[in-house]
């Protein structure tokens, strides 16, 4: 990894139980590049990335939560 991260959130616009949530954040965390993806189920919409700009972009995140089948939008930090 780089020295330098950045965070995405994403906005997914179903409402994930807890499961779900829990597998999305799993599948993203996996992927190369990502130190971290979190979500909450006080705000199961929401789900924070913290990746590695030079491995992957933004929009790597996003088409990986659309192939899980979530809709979702990014939301830059």
């Amino acid at each position: 990894m780089s020295k330098t991260l950045a965070d995405v959130l994403v906005h997914v616009d179903q409402t994930l139980d807890h499961d779900r949530l829990a597998s999305l954040t799993g599948v993203l965390a996996a992927l190369n590049g990502v130190a971290k993806a979190e979500g909450h189920d006080a705000k199961p919409h929401l789900v924070i990335v913290t990746y590695d700009p030079v491995k992957l972009n933004s929009k790597d995140i996003l088409a990986a939560v659309k192939a899980q089948g979530v809709s979702a939008e990014l939301i830059g930090l």
